[in-house]
Order: C-alpha cells, then sequence, then structure tokens
C-alpha cells in the first residue's frame, strides 16, 4: 500500500474516532429536560387547553384536599371536561366531531379562528369543571376572568363560541349525570351520598383477622391528628359506569390470580417477593415509590399522566388542537381503564400484600421497613408494614389487578400511538424518601427514557411499595396496553370525522 494512502486512512480513522469520542461525551453531558408543571408566571408558550389542564389539576387536588384521594371519581371528572373541552374545540375543526353532537355543532369555515376555539374551550371547561367540582366554582371564576373571560355569560347560542362551549359542557354534563357513577347520589340501594355504593358489596374479612387469605381486608389507619379510620372498598359499583369507548366493563377481564386453592405456592412466593423489596430498599427505589405514588395532594393516576402529556406538549410543541385531542384520549382512556380494572376487583375480590404476609409469615420473625425512621429491622410478621405512612398504610379495595399498572399501561401506550413514538426522554429530581420518613433523604434522579418503560416503574413502584404482589402489577400492564391499543382507531375516527 503507497505511503500516502496509509496516512490517509490513518487521518480518516483518527478524524472519525475524534468525532465519534465528541459525540459521545455531548451525549453524556447533554441534561434530559425534568418533568415538571409551569408556574403561572413560566406558562408563555403553551396553549389554552395546556392552561386548562394545569386549572382541572388544581380544581382536582383541591377536591383531594377537601375529601381524599379518589382515583376512580377523579378519572370520570378529569374525562367530563377533556371531553367538554374536546367537543367544543370540535365546532371549529374542519373534519372532527363531538362524542355527543357529532358534527352537529361545526361552525363556518370563516369563524374557525384561533380565538372562536380559545374561547368556547374555556366555556366549554369552565361549565364541566363546575358540575364536578362545585365548591371550586368561585376559584374557577377568577380563572376564567385571569383568561380574560367573564364566567357570568352562559349563554346557549351556538352561533357565539361561548354558547357553542356551553352547549358542549351541558351534553357531556346530561350523558354523565346518571352513567352509574352515583355522582348524584340518586342510584337506588346507595345511601344518598355522591359516588356511594348501591351494589351492597361486605367484605369478607373484618380488619383485625383473616377469614379468607384469598379476600380483600379493610385495614384501620391512624390519621395525622390521631384519629383512626377504617377505610371500606372505595367505589366497589364502578364495574356499572358507563365507559366512554370500553364497550363494557368486563371486555378485557383477564383471567384468575393464583389463590392459597389454585396455587399457594406461586403466592406465596409472590408475598415473600414484596417482602425482599420491602427490607431491601435503595434510595432510589424510594423515591420510584414516592413519585408513583403521586404525592400528598394525589390527582390520582389520570392526573399524573396528563401531567406527562403536558411533558410532551412541551416538548414537541404543540399547537392547540394537538393539545385538545391529547388530553381527550388520555382522559377518556384512563377513565377506561379504570372502569376495566375496577371490574376485575370487584370479580375476584382479591387480598393485598398486607394480608398475605400476615397470612404466610404468621409467627415468624421477619426483616422489614423500621418505619418513619428509617431502616429495616426485625420484627414479628405481624407488625409487618408497607413503605407507607400509617395515614394510608394501603389503597381501600382489592389488589388484582394493579389500578396504577392498568391505567399507567394504558395512557403510556396511548401517548406513544398518539405522538407516533415510544420516546419520552424526561428525568424525574426529587427527594428519596420526603414523603415517608422524617428525613427526607438525599436527591435522586428518575430516568423516564419511554413511555413504557416508566408505566413498568409506575407497576413495579407497587410491589416495591407494598401494596400490590407481582402479578397484580404484571397482569394489569398487559391489559391497559390492550386496552389502549384496541382503543386507539376509535379515538383516531373522532379525529378525522368518521366516528359513529
Amino acid at each position: 500500500m503507497r505511503q500516502d494512502l496509509k496516512f490517509f486512512i490513518f487521518v480518516l480513522l483518527a478524524t472519525t474516532c475524534h468525532l465519534l469520542a465528541q459525540e459521545g461525551r455531548a451525549e453524556i453531558g447533554t441534561e434530559k429536560p425534568l418533568h415538571k408543571f409551569l408556574h403561572e408566571d413560566q406558562a408563555k408558550d403553551v396553549s389554552i387547553a395546556y392552561l386548562w389542564a394545569d386549572i382541572a389539576e388544581e380544581a382536582t387536588a383541591r377536591e383531594v384536599d377537601l375529601r381524599g384521594a379518589r382515583p376512580t371519581v377523579i378519572s370520570r371528572t378529569l374525562a367530563i371536561w377533556a371531553t367538554a373541552a374536546y367537543d367544543a374545540w370540535a365546532a371549529y375543526d374542519d373534519k372532527a366531531v363531538g362524542s355527543r353532537l357529532g358534527g352537529a355543532l361545526r361552525r363556518p369555515k370563516a369563524e374557525r379562528t384561533l380565538e372562536n376555539k380559545k374561547k368556547a374551550i374555556s366555556y366549554a371547561s369552565y361549565h364541566a369543571l363546575i358540575f364536578v367540582y362545585p365548591e371550586s366554582k368561585e376559584w374557577l371564576a377568577d380563572q376564567m376572568k385571569k383568561l380574560g373571560y367573564d364566567p357570568q355569560v352562559t349563554s346557549l347560542d351556538r352561533s357565539k363560541p361561548e354558547g357553542i362551549g356551553r352547549v358542549a359542557a351541558e351534553e357531556v354534563i346530561n350523558y354523565r349525570k346518571n352513567d352509574g357513577a352515583n355522582q348524584l347520589g340518586n342510584e337506588p340501594g346507595g345511601n344518598g351520598t355522591p359516588y356511594s355504593d348501591y351494589t351492597f358489596y361486605k367484605p369478607v374479612n373484618p380488619p383485625d383477622r383473616i377469614i379468607d387469605p384469598d379476600r380483600w381486608q379493610p385495614i384501620t389507619f391512624t390519621l395525622k391528628d390521631g384519629k383512626k379510620v377504617t377505610p371500606g372498598f372505595l367505589t366497589p359499583h364502578w364495574y356499572r359506569v358507563k365507559p366512554f369507548i370500553l364497550e363494557k366493563a368486563d371486555q378485557f377481564r383477564p383471567g384468575p390470580p393464583p389463590t392459597t386453592i389454585t396455587d399457594d405456592a406461586a403466592l406465596k412466593a409472590e408475598a415473600a417477593q414484596v417482602l425482599a423489596y420491602n427490607h431491601s430498599l435503595t434510595k432510589e427505589q424510594k423515591a420510584i415509590v414516592e413519585f408513583m405514588r403521586d404525592g400528598p395532594r394525589s390527582t390520582g393516576q389520570t392526573g399524573h399522566w396528563i401531567r406527562f402529556a403536558q411533558d410532551l406538549s412541551r416538548r414537541d410543541k404543540y399547537s392547540l388542537d394537538q393539545d385538545v385531542k391529547l388530553y381527550f384520549t388520555v382522559a377518556n382512556v384512563t377513565f377506561d381503564a379504570f372502569i376495566a380494572c375496577w371490574d376485575t376487583k370487584r370479580a375476584y375480590d382479591s387480598s393485598r400484600p398486607w394480608t398475605l404476609i400476615h397470612h404466610y409469615f404468621k409467627g415468624q420473625t421477619i426483616k422489614g421497613w423500621a418505619g418513619p425512621e428509617g431502616g429495616v429491622r426485625e420484627m414479628p410478621a405481624e407488625e409487618w408494614h408497607p413503605y407507607s405512612p400509617e395515614s394510608f398504610i394501603t389503597p381501600p379495595f382489592p389488589g388484582y389487578i394493579s389500578g396504577h399498572a392498568t391505567v399507567s399501561g394504558a395512557a403510556a401506550k396511548i401517548i406513544a400511538l398518539f405522538s407516533g413514538s415510544d420516546v419520552f426522554g424526561f428525568v424525574e429530581r426529587r427527594p428519596s424518601s420526603a414523603m415517608t420518613e422524617k428525613n427526607p433523604g438525599d436527591e435522586v434522579t428518575l430516568d423516564l427514557p419511554t413511555w413504557s418503560q416508566t408505566a413498568e416503574m409506575a407497576a413495579l413502584s407497587r410491589a416495591m411499595g407494598g401494596y400490590h404482589i407481582p402479578v397484580d402489577n404484571n397482569v394489569g400492564l398487559k391489559v391497559g396496553r390492550e386496552l389502549a391499543s384496541w382503543s386507539w382507531p376509535r379515538y383516531q375516527a373522532y379525529f378525522d370525522g368518521t366516528a359513529r
């Protein structure tokens, strides 16, 4: 080989290696964007649909402060908001049809302006949120004023955007008033309380002893003020709620979980896995548990995934049209996922790790999380505790299947389908144990590389926290993903105007 050719190859290889090295250093040094929600003064370059998502989240958080976290109820309230906003917006789109009136509200092309869309969405959002959160009416009116709209306007004039918004909201409200959720407390068999059970569910196990380890057991919580409460099954009637796109509640119902009768060895191994997580949690794992537990003003999995959707909106600089469709899709697929999940919970009425560990390891000394002071200690199995505060030991409803897993699986899949990619690419930064232990711990960074991996993190967090055995989460993810994949073409039909 000629010397000048050898020299050329050497230079080419050296240059290539240098460029690859530079590229690697750039990639390693690149800061991934933070998962976050914007403060009011930061929300400059987002759509009005994004702003209404913030308002809906805050109204939901206020409801949680007032009545506690009710994830099923929250999924419905946020779906009502997102659907009303979408239906109002669709009146000003060339193709899209609304969920209640189809294309009947469509306005002439000359009226399909950005300002008319914004006004219609705002009035629809305002009236829908007042319906589901009446105690926040004054605060919601203030938000309308901040956006430049008069909350006193209640026109039903379909030739005006404020009228379109009000009509869209009223149609959704009327459809949902008697949808089986019992929001008005008027279902026969109920006790008159909003969202109360009217199906006469009764637990097999009392809080203080295990009659049947395969069935759900209520748990007594000690609130921060020292008061003791024993919550019942939260909304056990939810399988009777009318879905949005799902055809029936049991459409994706999986087969049964292992029980002490059908596969005792497998069930004990599942309980042992939860016990193993509980006494070996790392800082990162504690942070994952707390992150996916949603925080002290929890807006549930629906609210959490709408926040993730807002990350997507900022990342890809979504337009108003894209935002409206995104929140409509995420809110409704999570609403349907909760209905499917609660159908399964009600069908099998299965126990949680609290019951299973106390059952399988009774009389034994085990290692477990030591409590709010942190650390691990040896203890009688009867003293075992999930990685959770005394005020909220374990969610008050059966285990199989996991709501976090089912809803996260559905939301992650629908966002990937909507955006055309599974790439998320954000990170979460938080103290490792601020919500559970007295020492908040070091700040840790949690990687959220893809939508599907974020859903898997949500699912795994429930076993690491001690709320679910692994099968609850694995099957829940599968159900959620299947539901979303089946639903996606039906959402597209709303967008392209072919829905019937």
